[in-house]
Parts: C-alpha cells; sequence; structure tokens
C-alpha cells in the first residue's frame, strides 16, 4: 500500500548510565530533506543517523531531535563550586565595605552570582560502544512508528484516490457514450453548410465526403479515451503496490490533464463538455492528495 508523507514517531533507549530519547516527525516535500538535532556529544553519529534514515525513507522533510538525559542516580554534568574564588570574591567586598565604611557586607546570593563561582562541568563524555547502540536501537523504533502511521495514512490517502479514480472512469464513460454521437452531428452540420455555401457549384461528392471526414477525423476523441483508460488502469495498479509512487503518480496525473484537456478542445457537445469540467475538478482533488504521496 502507498504511505503518506506525514507522520510521526518517538522512542527511548536505556543504557547503563543515560537514556536517550528521539522524535521523528515527517511532512510532505520533492525529495528526502533530512534535519538532526542532536546533542554535542552525539553528534559524531550524525552521519549514521543519517544513512538509518535514507534507508528508511525515500521522500519528505523529516526533523528527528535527539535528547540526551541521565539515567537514575547519575549526574553527567554535575555543578560545581569553585570555593576560592568565592572567598576572593568576598574578601574583596568585605575588605572594600570595611574600608569605605559601609554597614552591608558581602551576601551570599552576590558571592554565587559572581563569574567562576557556578559552573557545571562539561557532559562527560560517553564510550562510543555505549551510545550508538542506543541511539541506533531508539532511532529505528521511532522510525517503524513513523513509518506505520505513514502506512495508515496511505491507506486512506489510497482509497480516497481509488474513488476519484472511479469518478473519472465515469465521466469517461460519459464522454464514450456521447462522442460518437456528437462526430456525426459535426459531420452532418458541416456537410450541411459546406453544401448550402456551394450551392449551384459543380462540387464532386466524393470530395465533399472526404473532406468532411477528414475533418471528423480531427475531431475524434477515440485516441485520447483509449489512452485515458490505460492511465486509469495504471494508477489502480499504483495504488495497489508497496513502492514510493509519489512522483510516478505526480506525472500519470499530468498525462491524464493533457488527455482530458484535448477531449475538452475538440468536444462539441454540451454533455462531453460537462464531463470534463467535472473529470477537471476530479483531477484537481487528486493532485492535491497525490502531493502527499511518498
Amino acid at each position: 500500500m502507498i504511505r503518506s508523507m506525514t507522520g510521526y514517531g518517538r522512542a527511548e533507549a536505556g543504557g547503563g548510565r543515560t537514556i536517550l530519547t528521539v522524535e521523528c516527525k515527517s511532512v510532505n516535500h520533492r525529495h528526502l530533506d533530512i534535519s538532526i538535532k542532536l546533542p554535542r556529544v552525539l553528534g559524531v553519529f550524525e552521519a549514521d543517523a543519517r544513512r538509518l534514515i535514507q534507508a528508511a525513507l525515500q521522500r519528505g522533510r523529516v526533523d528527528v531531535s535527539v535528547t540526551l538525559t541521565a539515567a537514575e542516580g547519575t549526574v553527567l554534568n554535575p555543578l560545581t563550586v569553585n570555593l576560592a574564588q568565592a572567598r576572593e570574591y568576598a574578601d574583596a567586598a568585605r575588605q572594600l565595605a570595611e574600608t569605605l565604611d559601609l554597614p552591608d557586607g558581602p551576601t551570599l546570593g552576590w558571592v554565587m552570582g559572581q563569574s567562576g563561582v557556578l559552573t557545571r562541568e562539561e557532559q562527560t563524555p560517553l564510550a562510543s560502544e555505549e551510545t550508538w547502540p542506543l541511539l541506533e536501537k531508539a532511532l529505528s523504533a521511532a522510525l517503524a512508528e513513523l513509518l506505520e502511521r505513514r502506512q495508515t495514512e496511505g491507506a486512506a490517502l489510497a482509497q480516497e484516490l481509488a474513488g476519484l479514480g472511479s469518478v473519472l472512469e465515469s465521466h469517461l464513460e460519459t464522454v464514450a457514450q456521447r462522442a460518437p454521437a456528437a462526430v456525426e452531428r459535426r459531420a452532418t452540420r458541416l456537410r450541411e453548410r459546406m453544401q448550402a455555401m456551394l450551392a449551384g457549384a459543380d462540387v464532386d461528392p466524393a470530395r465533399l465526403a472526404t473532406e468532411v471526414a477528414v475533418w471528423a477525423d480531427k475531431t475524434d476523441v477515440s485516441e485520447e479515451q483509449a489512452r485515458l483508460r490505460a492511465h486509469l488502469a495504471q494508477l489502480g495498479t499504483l495504488l495497489a503496490g508497496d513502492e514510493a509512487v509519489g512522483r510516478t503518480l505526480e506525472f500519470l496525473i499530468q498525462e491524464i490533464h493533457r488527455e482530458v484537456n484535448t477531449i475538452g478542445s475538440k468536444a462539441d457537445d454540451l454533455e462531453i463538455s460537462q464531463a470534463v469540467i467535472a473529470a477537471k475538478s476530479a483531477l484537481e482533488k487528486m493532485r492535491e492528495q497525490i502531493a502527499n504521496v511518498e
């Protein structure tokens, strides 16, 4: 079944010291556009993560966000106090207060707010043998959930597109039923006009019949109908498959639209013209739906 390009997936994987959380979101896009946000210590794995995503998806704008937290009882980047620097700030402030005969000395809040007194250690680098398996596990699980949702929405898209395909077939049937009589009616009208214009002239009936036949052939839409039937059959095949067919469907809709336009330009029948307008409306709806197919 075809897949949508819209989906969401989230997963966690825990190790001895860390917990990795991965969120994947995707929307429609002409190509595969991947954006990955990793903690600095996991930046070395961006290329590997990108390859994992490319193996799972073919189209869409994909945003991947990874957060790293410490497991319970583990501190990855602890807060530290520089006592020597704090004492230096306090002594300097106290001496200044005594010199200027100020009643208040330094407060704890003031000392803690001074630069360098409170620092958070750089996040502890984690061994690659510990973090990549966690990232791979969490990312694979998030992508699996994302794919499942894209497939669910894709099934709904396929059903909608199949229904619109049936609508197109019904309009094509209207054209098929009306076309022979429309061609004959136009030929008769042309023959009558030509005879009226050439009244009294010596005209070869065979030549007149040939000219009318040539004109009628130019207004015949049987070839367009045959190609439309083939295109609609291909549409059904693509919707029943499990490949990424979004681009193929876009091209197919363009071809169907071209044939419908040609029939409309040749039409000299009210019901055929109405069927063409209705077919174009259905095609526009299909185009909107196909824009979200992978």
